[in-house]
């Protein structure tokens, strides 16, 4: 909010304010001996910062810096000017440092507004120590009663972390204005406290004090981030009273709040009205569209964006290459990266991360690392974004391994960060680490977070620890959708079909929607119970009672139930009538269900459509030749077997491994290379002789 003052600092300094009378009462000028060179100086100076502060007002920071640099005198506008011209160019540390230089100086006195800049710079850097040093300084001078430096401090505070102490300086302001007031609302929102900023825009609006464009925009973001459409109507009501709806600012804000309370229709007529759309409303638009799941539409707007001419900034790019990520264009998200290289966007910290998110999510973690280290200041997006890149790869010990380097080198893990690691511990089942993880969940004061129960029970289950996972379950609010279906999902798992159902239907009863993810641990219950009837009517009732439009997963859940009932013509069928594109996952379970039933030319039929695509697919041509040897049909099955010999194709062998005191042994068939290997086999002959081992030994001691 320092910002807004910004004006008047300009105007303070460079307007009548700045008298002769005022430089004859400084120590520096009475020294002089010869009135006419101190007329001269006056003037001098007054010249040289109106240079100075053109060039920094055109960004030609190196000049004016120079100029500075050769005055032969300077006052506190020579350093407000320069000061300003760094810290306006994200120069914090010069900025802070001239600042320090100036304090020094003897001669110089400081002001409110060359306070509130300095206040600004240790806001922006996040420097918490020095932005305190600096408010010590504004009590010793009899500074922090102007409402510029109260307003600073608070901004400072609340950028720098510490809402607590932002609301504090606030509360002991005895004057406030409209930037102060939107200071602490900004503040709080921003640091995810949006009710709490609602209130004290009602008392704002309370005291009198006419709000403005920042005050409605901060109050409407509000609304956006939790939803709360009646409060954006009653805003946008007052915003229409004021005349602010004419505005691009607030009408921006106004779309966003529409877009993410689902009324899309509002956001894009409220767009429309704009009649030429600036960066913001174009960004606005495709970041709406982007969190609702519609990306091939953002794409399409950020296309319409270029034709209109209008240059993207550092956000555009950020939500539009996420938009690539998330519908898997790795070409698309190669050009935007190729093009943000070139214009030195890709140095911004949300175009990085956005651009390593798309690597990841596309399967080039050699390119996502190389993102990841070129940046030089990790926020915990980008830790977050790296692991969870390798843990939703499958790679459970790099992902383990960026997870240490953060926590000895990063910021402090989030709930978004331990759910990714549960979820690799319940990939790999290594309940050591998933009960690590646990415990610093719970020394982190995060296991009341939504996210974090849910990633818990999945985890235990997936471990086979179903009684942990309830018991996380039964301390989870009746409300929350997750736990449910991550509780549903651990039974059906399990196989324990009947508790998995009887879940679900207690979920229903409680008035809880269920989503497209409890349905497909509900299917898998219906399957692995064989409740074919049942799980037909769940299917229906997705699209007729739900609205969810049933997805490939769940399509594979109704297939795979019909194949294990033995309904194979109602599965090929079902296979034929799919809106999507039916992959290998499908075929092969229906190529598996008919070895079962000896269902000869239907396994056919599915294993060419799985070699039509992956020719040299060992586990299909296996699985037929077997199917023809079973069915007498002798002939086939040597052709098959031919085919794999002259292709050099061979089944895959099956491997299993097993985590002891953190050591990996991995094992396949036959393998005789593990260190331990002769005594690993002594033992398994033992097991399969059926010799009791134990009753061995208590024999011998006797």
């Amino acid at each position: 909010m320092i910002l807004l003052t910004r004006n008047h600092v300009r105007r303070y300094f460079t307007g009548s304010a700045i008298s002769t009378a005022d430089y004859l009462e400084s120590p520096v000028i009475n020294t002089q001996i010869n009135p006419p060179t101190q007329s001269t100086q006056i003037t001098n100076v007054f010249e040289i910062n109106l240079q100075l502060k053109e060039l920094v007002k055109a960004g030609n920071l190196e000049d004016a810096r120079t100029l500075f640099d050769q005055m032969p005198q300077r006052d506190v506008v020579s350093w407000t000017n320069v000061i300003s011209g760094y810290v306006n160019a994200s120069n914090y540390d010069e900025g802070l440092h001239l600042f320090s230089r100036m304090w020094v100086e003897p001669y110089i006195r400081l002001d409110p507004f060359v306070l509130s800049l300095a206040l600004k710079a240790c806001g922006l850097n996040h420097s918490l120590t020095n932005g305190r040093l600096l408010h010590g300084v504004c009590v010793k001078n009899g500074l922090v009663n102007s409402v510029f430096v109260g307003s600073s401090l608070l901004d400072m505070y609340a950028k720098s972390g510490n809402i607590s102490e932002s609301c504090r300086v606030f509360d002991e302001m005895p004057e406030r204005n409209v930037v102060s007031w939107t200071a602490i609302i900004t503040g709080l929102v921003k640091a995810g406290y949006c009710k709490e900023g609602l209130l004290y825009f009602s008392e704002m609006w309370c005291s009198g004090l006419h709000c403005d464009a920042f005050s409605f925009a901060i109050a409407l973001k509000a609304c956006a981030d939790i939803c709360d459409l009646e409060r954006g109507k009653e805003i946008h009501t007052q915003v229409m009273k004021k005349g602010f709806d004419l505005g691009s600012y607030v009408v921006n804000t106004l779309a966003t709040m529409y877009n993410k309370c689902g009324k899309l229709e509002y956001g894009m007529c409220l767009f429309g009205r704009i009649g030429i759309p600036d960066v913001v409303g174009w960004t606005s638009l495709i970041t709406s569209y982007v969190q609702m799941g519609k990306e091939e539409i953002a794409v399409q707007q950020f296309k319409r964006m270029r034709d209109s001419e209008v240059r993207p900034n550092e956000y555009t790019f950020a939500a539009v290459i996420t938009a690539c990520a998330h519908l898997g264009r790795v070409i698309w998200g190669e050009q935007l990266h190729g093009h943000v290289m070139k214009t030195g966007s890709v140095d911004a910290l949300s175009v990085a991360n956005s651009v390593m998110t798309l690597y990841s999510r596309c399967g080039q973690l050699k390119s996502a690392s190389l993102i990841f280290e070129t940046i030089t200041k990790k926020d915990i997006i980008s830790w977050t974004s790296i692991i969870t890149g390798y843990s939703q790869a499958g790679y459970g010990k790099e992902a383990f391994d960026y997870f240490s380097w953060m926590r000895k080198e990063g910021p402090k893990p989030t709930e978004f960060a331990f759910a990714s690691m549960l979820s690799v511990s319940g990939s790999m089942a290594v309940l050591e680490q998933g009960r690590q993880l646990h415990g610093y969940i719970l020394k982190g004061g995060l296991e009341h977070k939504s996210l974090i129960q849910s990633a818990l029970i999945t985890m235990y289950s997936k471990c086979g620890c179903i009684k942990d996972a309830s018991k996380i379950y039964s301390g989870t609010s009746n409300d929350d959708v997750v736990s449910w279906t991550s509780m549903v999902n651990g039974f059906a798992e399990h196989g324990d079909s009947l508790k998995a159902l009887d879940l679900f239907n207690k979920m229903l009863q409680a008035g809880l929607r269920p989503d497209a993810v409890t349905f497909i641990g509900v299917l898998s219950a219906c399957s692995h119970a064989g409740l074919v009837d049942l799980g037909y009517s769940y299917f229906n009732s997705m699209t007729q009672k739900f609205q969810i439009r049933p997805s490939k997963e769940h399509y594979g859940c109704m297939i795979d139930l019909l194949c294990r009932a033995g309904r194979l013509t109602e599965a090929d069928k079902m296979i034929n009538t799919m809106s999507y594109e039916v992959d290998e996952v499908i075929w092969s379970t229906l190529l598996r269900a008919c070895r079962i039933h000896g269902d000869v030319e239907r396994a056919r039929h599915a294993a060419e459509r799985i070699l039509e695509h992956n020719p040299h697919c060992a586990g299909t041509l296996t699985t037929l030749a077997n199917i023809y040897s079973a069915k007498g049909k002798w002939r086939e099955a040597a052709d098959i077997r031919k085919v794999m010999r002259s292709e050099g194709v061979v089944k895959e062998t099956g491997s299993s491994w097993i985590k002891i005191k953190d050591e990996v042994s991995t094992f396949v068939s036959g393998d005789k290379s593990h260190p331990d290997g002769d005594h690993i086999y002594n033992v398994l002959d033992l097991l399969i002789s059926g010799v009791d081992v134990i009753d061995q030994e208590d024999d011998a001691l006797l």
